[in-house]
């Protein structure tokens, strides 16, 4: 009898791939280090990590676990701390990156 499948994930993943201006990364870096603290306080947050890519250094995957949609889209974007994350952050980009939200597709033995 076949394992029974883990329970699927009903956190929402936000993923935004993040271009940075070239030769910024190392200043990026610094402030995300700030910038974390400021998501990591927000209501409906769950968890939040920052990948730089192998083969285009000055490009990131920032993958962000929120318990609901509206967390990230209402909470955090509507909170007066949002506008220290984008002052810390937004003048890094180009271009601007799209954000875009997962959720986990449960999957059954066929």
């Amino acid at each position: 009898m076949p394992a029974p499948l883990p329970p699927t994930d009903p956190a929402i993943l936000e993923v935004a791939v993040l271009s940075v201006r070239a030769g910024a990364s190392v200043a990026f870096e610094a402030a995300f280090v700030e910038a974390s603290s400021i998501i990591a306080s927000m209501p409906g947050y769950l968890s939040h990590e920052l990948r730089r890519c192998v083969e285009v250094p000055e490009q990131y995957l920032l993958l962000v676990r929120w318990d609901t949609l509206e967390a990230h889209t209402v909470g955090f974007r509507g909170s007066a701390d949002y506008e220290t994350w984008k002052r810390l952050l937004h003048h890094f980009y180009d271009p601007f990156p799209t954000v875009e939200h997962y959720v986990s597709v449960p999957l059954a033995e066929r």
